[in-house]
């Protein structure tokens, strides 16, 4: 009998913030407690970044850039995990937390019977970091005369280093303390439906399925910037003092384009501490829809997968949140739990691509067919305890941090390509034709790349999976399926300029 499927993936979730991944805070204690009866990846990898590079990977099993670097999400028609399974007589469904890149607008909603990505309600926004009142110059200090007393004032101060410097922190201070209103609840604040609200629709769905195998999928965003986590987070995370005030005032400080890494670090932790208890509520709220698999009946039949999009920096490189710029472990490097029922838990080492997990699901849920896939399943290695040699591989367009524009400064610019083995891991920039090696044994955090020259048998390696990686995605691109991306985006991009005309002047 065909098993049930219980898909989570969470924003920003990076692997050393997990219980089970090593890390000190108790941020996940109800997954931790899973890992007794689940395949725990050591070393999961995405295989692309950030999520509108991940995305079609996980759900395609293919190359994030196999249609085209000017393709955005998954093209109509494409085979999912969700589709396969529908075509086989899964009822399905995914409720998603507001993130924009993976909506019906970018072909999510393809093999679903129940669809909602709360984009059309009041989390309608684009979901970006940065958006934040920074403090230099994106809050309005206020109006009429002292608003463009504050301009002279900005003007003069560029002129001096260290009046600009000092013109910076008096008007983020002023911003945060009189010229914005006081904020209220950290309700108020957050961008994203948190995981409870997520996990009740979730809830009362499952009431609905009967005996039907069913594959849902939920997207998680709480552990994503800004970073406003549920009063119950923070209770249970022993931060009750952070006031919705202080929360405001800490991601609006992480966001400032105007201090360096090292004026940043001051409020790093606090920083952290808003971030982890984001991922303690999606445990407690894993917690809770597992409890309801449970009253219905329907855990014992149930897979149950865990995993991220891709990680978070916290100034581990100098930089923040999750820009296409490095390809460093702290974003690619993602916890991966997997629950087979009546299968005993082991720790797999061997580096899993996220490029791999639809085919591994759908062979672990022994439902067939799944044609149309191009990566193939692991799941024969994984319930045997068997490695596999294959590296993982990653990319993405080296900055393109909005897809939603086209132009040569966004999906159109070179690639960033990294080859990740569990020991070493080479990052080959194709603007600049330069490349990395790290030995992550010795050099966990990558910190010291090593000398151009040594290591010469594993770069050589390397450099032929990354070849052999280019050469396979420019054979099995699919042309016919980049063109219906392009002209469903054209339509897409037709009817809003259409609507924006229609209503210009009302």
């Amino acid at each position: 009998m065909a098993k049930s499927i219980v898909f989570i993936t969470v924003d920003c979730l990076r692997a050393d913030h997990v219980g089970f991944g090593g890390y000190r805070r108790p941020t996940t204690p109800f997954l931790d407690s899973l890992t007794a009866e689940s395949f725990v990846f050591s070393n999961a990898i995405v295989a692309g970044t950030p999520t509108y590079y991940s995305f079609p990977a996980i759900f395609a099993a293919r190359a994030p850039l196999a249609l085209g670097r000017e393709i955005l999400g998954l093209a109509p028609g494409e085979a999912t995990l969700a589709s396969v399974l529908k075509q086989i007589g899964y009822a399905t469904a995914a409720f998603s937390a507001a993130n924009p890149y993976i909506s019906a607008r970018c072909g999510y909603d393809q093999g679903f019977d129940v669809f909602r990505d709360f984009l059309d309600h009041e989390f309608g926004h684009d979901g970006l970091p940065g958006e934040e009142a920074s403090g230099n110059g994106h809050a309005s200090a206020s109006a009429g005369r002292l608003r463009e007393i504050n301009r002279q004032l900005q003007r003069l101060s560029r002129n001096v280093v260290s009046l600009a410097k000092l013109y910076d922190e008096v008007y983020f201070q002023y911003c945060q303390r009189w010229a914005i209103p006081p904020a209220t609840s950290l309700d108020d604040l957050r961008r994203f439906p948190s995981a409870d609200r997520i996990v009740g629709e979730a809830c009362s769905w499952l009431a609905t399925v009967g005996r039907q195998p069913f594959f849902l999928w939920l997207h998680l965003m709480d552990p994503h910037a800004p970073y406003y986590p549920t009063q119950k987070a923070l209770e249970i995370t022993g931060q009750p003092q952070t006031s919705a005030q202080r929360a405001r005032y800490l991601n609006s400080f992480w966001q400032r384009s105007d201090l360096k890494p090292q004026s940043l670090m001051r409020h790093r932790d606090e920083v952290i501490a808003l971030y982890d208890a984001g991922i303690r509520w999606v445990d407690s709220q894993t917690s809770r829809l597992v409890e309801t698999l449970r009253n219905f009946g329907l855990w014992d039949n149930c897979i149950f997968a865990l995993t991220a999009d891709h990680g978070e920096e916290f100034l581990d490189h100098g930089g923040r949140f999750h820009p296409p710029i490095g390809l460093m472990e702290e974003l690619i490097h993602v916890p991966l739990l997997l629950r087979v029922p009546g299968l005993q838990s082991r720790t797999t080492a061997s580096s899993f691509s996220l490029a791999n997990l639809a085919p591994t699901l759908i062979d672990a849920a022994q439902a067939r067919p799944q044609a149309g896939f191009e990566r193939e399943s692991r799941w024969e290695q994984i319930k045997t305890g068997a490695s596999w040699n294959e590296p993982a591989v990653v990319e993405c367009i080296g900055g393109c941090t909005n897809p939603f524009r086209r132009d040569s400064g966004n999906r159109l610019r070179p690639r960033l390509l990294a080859v990740r083995e569990a020991r070493y891991k080479l990052i080959f920039d194709f603007e600049s034709k330069r490349e990395r090696l790290y030995d992550l044994e010795t050099d966990p955090h990558e910190l010291r790349p090593l000398p151009d020259g040594t290591e010469t048998v594993v770069r050589r390696r390397l450099l032929e999976c990354a070849r052999r990686h280019i050469e396979r995605a420019r054979n099995e691109r699919n042309d016919d399926l980049s063109l219906r991306t392009r002209l469903s985006e054209m339509r897409l991009e037709w009817a809003e300029s259409s609507h924006q005309s229609a209503t210009a002047g009302f």
